[in-house]
């Protein structure tokens, strides 16, 4: 199965990445959109919304209303394609 998301946290914490997948897609809510800026797991949403705040404050981010969505997986049956389907162009 692939995913348009990483595999895991967004999260560095030490020199070292987290190696939780991720369970919510954090974004930002502002007057002139939303903006997705990660992916988090549960263990490090809080610190993910304190950093989130300091680079509002520092103007790195824009200001707006920090949103956790939950990630939820999807699966599907592999599709077989018969080569004698096939379109050549």
């Amino acid at each position: 199965m692939y995913s348009m998301f990483p595999e895991r946290c967004s999260v560095r914490k030490e020199g070292k990445d987290c190696q939780m997948p991720p369970e919510f897609v954090i974004s930002v809510k502002s007057n002139d959109g939303e903006y997705m800026v990660g992916v988090t797991c549960d263990g490090h949403k809080m610190a993910f919304t304190k950093k989130l705040e300091s680079l509002q404050q520092e103007g790195k981010v824009p200001q707006g209303t920090i949103n956790f969505a939950g990630l939820k997986p999807v699966g599907t049956s592999c599709i077989k394609v018969d080569p004698n389907d096939l379109i050549q162009l």
